[in-house]
């Protein structure tokens, strides 16, 4: 705490606070109130956290009533985001991507609802440039740094994480919200959707459909 009230600075003196308080909020355990494949919102004893999560995440919770998020705060000039995971892996990965240069906290969640951690480790670990390239707003020089600052961090760890069916009969609806809060165009969403649709239109599952109309967007 001493190296922080001893900068002369006054920004720096709110940077050093906003880093502790970033570091305290480990995890939020309460009531899901309201979720969605992109956010979810908890209860914690009367206190409503917003939460955002990632496709993965929300396949482990979409069947919950109420459980516990390991959960990261990103802190921005402009807003402070708190970033949720079922699994500490998941969120250990996260930290992983956003560490990269030219990888931001929202296109680490891009990258972790397009595909599963296990996959985007394996990806890492062979040097498989062109499966990260798939990924919605990873090109090819952030592609190859990414496994370039992992691949060694991530070749003893890479894991398994099963994605849990989903019926739902508003997929198209929750399909489009899910790429809309990712950041997608709205014109560009609702294309997409129509088509993953359209190609496969006994599809049950929302992972699957937002996962192939990232890759077409």
């Amino acid at each position: 705490m001493k190296e922080f009230i001893t900068f002369s600075h006054s920004s720096h003196l709110h940077i050093g606070f906003h880093l502790i308080f970033a570091a305290m909020i480990a995890f939020v355990k309460g009531q899901f109130v309201q979720k969605t494949p992109a956010v979810v919102f908890v209860d914690v004893n009367g206190v409503g956290y917003e939460v955002q999560i990632s496709l993965n995440t929300y396949s482990s919770i979409q069947g919950l009533e109420k459980g516990m998020l390991h959960t990261y705060l990103h802190i921005r000039e402009d807003a402070q985001v708190l970033y949720g995971f079922f699994d500490l892996k998941e969120k250990e990965l996260f930290i992983q991507l956003i560490a990269v240069n030219g990888i931001g906290a929202a296109t680490a969640r891009v990258m972790l609802s397009s595909m599963k951690p296990d996959e985007i480790s394996r990806a890492i670990v062979q040097g498989n440039v062109k499966l990260l390239e798939s990924i919605k707003g990873i090109g090819r020089k952030t592609a190859e740094r990414v496994v370039l600052e992992l691949r060694d961090k991530l070749s003893k760890h890479v894991n398994e994480l099963n994605i849990a069916s989903l019926v739902n009969n508003t997929l198209e609806h929750d399909a489009l919200n899910a790429l809309l809060a990712l950041g997608i165009g709205r014109q560009a969403a609702e294309q997409a959707v129509k088509k993953v649709l359209a190609a496969s239109p006994a599809s049950d599952k929302i992972e699957d459909i937002i996962k192939q109309a990232l890759k077409i967007i």
